[in-house]
């Protein structure tokens, strides 16, 4: 029977950068992995070839502006004699984001994403979803990049979205989140 390894808390939804970097100082020294839906999803030798502290200003379709920060932190495949070496450590990794830290200023409350891709796939920007702590070895567990409007109650659309999007001329059923909605035009007909 295989026992499930601990899962810390808090590392669910919008993982912050602070509370991922925490969990990773707890354990002791260990190798550390990234998987996507229970499979490694990047391999042995990886390097961190970049940290970014991201600042978004945006406005949704609705009329509502919002801000806020985000970490990026960029994986890349190494070399196959890299990878013969293994995975990187998390105190390996810690060290380095700590340097990054000392030269820029990265927020602890900001949404941390790992950014990876290859000659295979796409780079994407992938959301935390948690750690998974086992003896021998230490799993960052990511989630798949998602797309949601933000003002769909608003528009009209399902639910999950801004309250106040009708206060800045979002309308139900006005279309303000999608393509309009044009009457068919008329067949051209060849003579």
């Amino acid at each position: 029977m295989t026992q499930t390894a601990p899962l810390i808390p808090g590392l669910n939804e919008a993982t912050s950068t602070g509370v991922l970097i925490d969990a990773l100082r707890a354990p002791a020294q260990r190798p550390l992995e990234f998987h996507l839906n229970g499979q490694q999803l990047v391999g042995a030798g990886y390097h961190v070839t970049e940290v970014k502290a991201v600042s978004i200003e945006a406005m949704d379709c609705g009329g509502k502006a919002a801000a806020w920060r985000e970490t990026v932190i960029q994986l890349m495949d190494g070399t196959a004699e890299e990878a013969q070496a293994g995975f990187m450590t998390n105190r390996k990794f810690l060290a380095i984001y700590d340097r990054v830290t000392r030269h820029i200023p990265v927020r602890p409350e900001a949404e941390v994403r790992f950014e990876y891709g290859n000659a295979e796939a796409a780079a994407l920007q992938y959301h935390v979803s948690h750690l998974e702590v086992q003896p021998q070895r230490l799993i960052v567990h990511l989630r798949l990049p998602g797309v949601q409007c933000k003002a769909s109650a608003a528009c009209g659309l399902p639910a999950d979205a801004g309250k106040d999007a009708a206060d800045q001329g979002c309308v139900p059923d006005s279309g303000c989140c999608a393509p309009a909605v044009t009457a068919p035009a008329e067949p051209i007909r060849l003579q």
